[in-house]
């Protein structure tokens, strides 16, 4: 039984922006997320835990990603946590270099 055509999406760069969020911007989130975590606490413990807690906020943010309405509004979104992270990491070494 073919898909409903009205639940379609037509434009190609709307796929293609959704696909490209949900791999490479929800891998980035996740990734980040563990390495400022690890900035903050025992970078030894939060390693070995990213391992299988990194795959299912990857997942997570796949499905984020395809429920959505507009990729590009998830992009921006993914792109704006990627900075606070990366903010949040930074400052992480800045204050605990011992960590």
């Amino acid at each position: 039984m073919p898909a409903n055509t009205k639940y379609l999406n037509p434009s190609f760069w709307s796929r293609f922006s959704k696909i490209t969020a949900a791999t490479v911007g929800g891998f980035m989130v996740s990734i980040l997320f563990h390495l400022a975590i690890a900035s903050w606490f025992d970078h030894v413990n939060v390693i070995i835990t990213s391992t299988y807690s990194s795959l299912i906020l990857w997942v997570g943010l796949m499905i984020v990603a395809f429920l959505a309405k507009s990729g590009w509004k998830i992009w921006g979104i993914y792109l704006l946590a990627s900075i606070i992270l990366s903010i949040i990491m930074f400052y992480g070494k800045a204050l605990n270099p011992l960590v």
